[in-house]
């Protein structure tokens, strides 16, 4: 499995427009833009930062992991995301050596990347997203 960079991290939000002026004023990130993931249920603003972004997300129904997330933990780090190079390899790999996962196969994310999730308890608390660029 080849890690090639940290893609983004992923910030619960209650309220995007709450939150996007600090990072985009106040930080003075680029505003990249935003979009749905129906999937997930949840809206998302994308910021530049380097050759990574951050990605405020706010959930659109109250049966959304980010609203669930939101009523246990409040607003703050949801995730960290890397981008590898083969997402069948990279689970491969993680099953191969026991990690627990929340997705045994990839589906597609924002900006239609191939997801899949890694269980906070294979990673010592932080909720893993591997990503790779669609093909």
């Amino acid at each position: 499995m080849t890690v090639e960079k940290i893609d983004h991290i992923g910030i619960a939000v209650k309220s995007i427009e709450e939150r996007l002026p600090y990072y985009r004023d106040a930080l003075g990130l680029k505003y990249i833009g935003e979009e749905m993931v129906e999937e997930q249920n949840v809206r998302v603003a994308f910021l530049g930062i380097g050759e990574s972004r951050i990605e405020l997300l706010e959930p659109t129904s109250e049966d959304s992991p980010v609203a669930k997330f939101l009523e246990k933990r409040g607003e703050g780090i949801h995730h960290i995301a890397v981008r590898v190079e083969n997402i069948e390899a990279a689970l491969e790999n993680h099953k191969g050596l026991g990690s627990r996962l929340i997705d045994s196969e990839p589906r597609v994310g924002a900006h239609r990347m191939r997801i899949a999730f890694v269980h906070p308890k294979a990673t010592g608390g932080v909720l893993l997203e591997l990503c790779q660029e669609p093909e």
